[in-house]
């Protein structure tokens, strides 16, 4: 037999069409929790909707200027060489709805729509492209900001009690250098163009800094390093950071968090589609799209692993 499709009434499917409208602009206002991946890194706001992919263009100059004498006509020659990427926007896609039944209970008792169930679907498709904004992606071939192509590897001492690098069994003079060695990785190489201003952590480890103190005093360590190393304006810890890196070791990862470094590449924010019926059910598909991360200069950024 086939299915049976059941329509609602005239007065029914008005009560609906103006109940999907204030549950979809309901949905657009709620707040929900911050995801810290989609606040760290900003988003491309130059991206018009329909596109399947992005191309952009990193750059490196290369020459010296060099003291000259008079009606010299050496005048060393200085160039800009220019790399070429192209990633593709990737569609992720999720659905809410209602019965009929659901709908002519509503409808009779005078009572608004579970809006929760649209929230929902919002927050899974938010929850995605987090993810997808911090980890690069096998299937869709998009890259995250905290495993980027061709940021700069560092290598901390194995120092610690039982030769670990855990910041755990180190001592705060050993952590202090471990930070700079994360800083220092940056800053060398670019001559000083490209100064780290934020240091990202496991969350084990920024709650161990949080709670332990500089010995006797009710100094945390949190503190201690904000004001010994004057150029973190911030420090933040990311769950994601956790196993990251090699080994399923925690990562400590340094960097410029702005757009001319880094931008999160979202063409589709959350859209809700127009209502389908299918059988007895009224439902609402949900959408966004993305290419991922691009960070245009990757030497702004370095990572330790085995911190954790």
């Amino acid at each position: 037999m086939g299915l049976t499709v059941t329509n609602l009434d005239s007065k029914e499917s008005a009560f609906f069409a103006r109940e999907t409208e204030f549950v979809k602009s309901r949905t657009y206002d709620a707040k929900t929790p911050a995801l810290k991946g989609l606040a760290l890194v900003p988003q491309a706001t130059d991206l018009p909707e329909g596109i399947s992919e992005v191309t952009y263009r990193r750059y490196s100059e290369a020459g010296e200027a060099k003291v000259i004498a008079n009606y010299a006509k050496d005048f060393p020659r200085v160039d800009v060489f220019g790399e070429e990427d192209t990633v593709k926007v990737f569609d992720i896609g999720d659905s809410y709805g209602y019965n009929i039944k659901e709908i002519r209970e509503s409808a009779r008792a005078g009572k608004r729509l579970d809006q929760r169930r649209a929230l929902a679907a919002r927050n899974a498709i938010e929850s995605k492209l987090n993810s997808l904004t911090l980890v690069s992606n096998k299937n869709t071939g998009t890259y995250g900001m905290l495993d980027f192509p061709g940021l700069t590897e560092a290598t901390l001492p194995a120092d610690g009690t039982g030769s670990s690098k855990a910041w755990a069994t180190k001592d705060v003079d050993k952590i202090i250098r471990d930070i700079n060695i994360l800083l220092s990785a940056v800053i060398d190489p670019t001559k000083g163009i490209e100064v780290p201003d934020t240091l990202l952590l496991p969350l084990p480890v920024y709650t161990a800094l949080q709670s332990r103190r500089l010995g006797t005093t009710e100094v945390s360590l949190i503190k201690y390093i904000t004001d010994n190393i004057p150029m973190l304006k911030k420090i933040d810890w990311l769950n994601e950071l956790n196993t990251i890196g090699a080994g399923n070791k925690g990562r400590a990862m340094v960097g410029k968090f702005d757009e001319m470094h880094c931008e999160n590449q979202i063409v589709t924010q959350f859209l809700q589609g127009d209502v389908q019926q299918e059988g007895m059910e009224y439902k609402i598909p949900c959408m966004a799209s993305t290419a991922g991360v691009i960070v245009y200069y990757p030497g702004a950024f370095a990572y330790a692993d085995g911190i954790c």
